[in-house]
């Protein structure tokens, strides 16, 4: 999944990108208000994490900006302004949640993980798919009752497909879930981890669009 980071301080910033990181999120990182509405134009994210004091433009205006647009993007607002005034404003903008700083990095992830499956409709943090059943929480997977052991991309990938079965993803879709802007993108890497999911889970587990892109057939 994709996620935009707003966020002027460098060292928070620098921290949260890492931990996002290896919770699997793809991790864009911009520094002012401005340089976040434009990315948010630009750019389709799962979700945004977004400071409110920032440089060239307030996080609450790019919020309102967003949502006058039509731009569902979950947004969780990660800010210093703790007084219930600010609370009820910048949650009014739009807000799918409001995090004061300083908070607990587990408690964050697991509001994530929370406004992303209201955002996608689900009630259960488990996706099941026939045999499969994949936790976002513990990025387990589990085929026919077994563990399945899968690398962070590969995870990533079946986590993107299972979430709309039957819905063709090319690799530049599936490329935008598993990389930042300033990660290298090798020139195979999302055949290289298909492929490999393939071995771990069926050769019928994800299927081929020629031209197009992947799929997980629907059940």
């Amino acid at each position: 999944m994709r996620v935009l980071l707003v966020e002027d301080d460098s060292m928070i910033a620098q921290g949260l990108q890492t931990a996002l990181r290896q919770a699997g999120f793809a991790v864009d990182w911009t520094r002012d208000g401005q340089s976040a509405s434009n990315a948010l134009r630009e750019k389709v994210f799962d979700l945004a994490l977004l400071d409110l004091g920032l440089p060239r433009r307030d996080g609450i205006e790019v919020l309102r900006e967003l949502r006058r647009r039509g731009d569902t993007t979950p947004v969780i607002v990660l800010t210093a302004r703790d007084q219930i005034q600010d609370r009820i404003a910048g949650l009014d903008a739009g807000a799918d949640d409001y995090i004061v700083k300083p908070f607990d990095l587990d408690e964050m992830m697991a509001r994530m993980r929370s406004v992303l499956r209201r955002a996608a409709g689900r009630g259960d943090t488990v996706i099941q798919h026939g045999g499969l059943k994949l936790d976002p929480v513990t990025r387990t997977v589990e085929l026919g009752g077994k563990p399945v052991s899968l690398s962070a991309h590969e995870f990533s990938v079946l986590e993107a497909l299972l979430q709309r079965p039957g819905a063709v993803l090319s690799r530049t879709q599936l490329e935008d879930r598993l990389y930042g802007w300033d990660e290298p993108i090798g020139s195979n890497a999302v055949e290289v981890y298909v492929h490999g999911l393939r071995r771990k889970l069926g050769s019928e587990a994800i299927r081929t669009l020629r031209g197009v892109g992947y799929f997980v057939p629907k059940q």
